[in-house]
């Protein structure tokens, strides 16, 4: 279920990120009083903003919907994994022996004598 959730989301993605690219900005009202008016529109005369803005409404709820579940099995797997990984992680700690790499310094073999000397 979350992989099919994850190509719709990146599916949802371009497809916004198509819808942006295409609409016009707001400077773009300037050329229309030179002869670039309605007739260059793909969408009519109406021109293409009612439809690309609900469109690109649509698909950003969609995508915040995706989000928002994609966080939720995020959740989900780490809270799983906390749940029955950990607790077997600190009972092993607990109960493994200690095993110290620090060699211990004999003394008395090193120089003779039971006392350390410092120079």
């Amino acid at each position: 279920m979350e992989s099919i959730i994850l190509i719709g989301h990146i599916i949802v993605a371009l497809i916004i990120i198509g819808l942006v690219l295409i609409q016009q900005g707001k400077g773009a009202d300037a050329g229309a009083s030179f002869g670039g008016g309605a007739s260059q529109t793909v969408f009519g005369s109406e021109g293409s903003g009612n439809f690309l803005t609900r469109s690109t409404s649509v698909l950003a709820v969609a995508f915040f919907a995706t989000s928002f579940s994609l966080a939720y099995f995020a959740k989900e797997r780490a809270t799983g994994l906390v749940d029955e990984g950990l607790p077997t992680i600190i009972e092993q700690a607990v109960e493994a022996p200690v095993e110290s790499e620090v060699p211990v310094l004999d003394i008395e073999a090193a120089t003779g004598s039971d006392t350390p000397v410092i120079d």
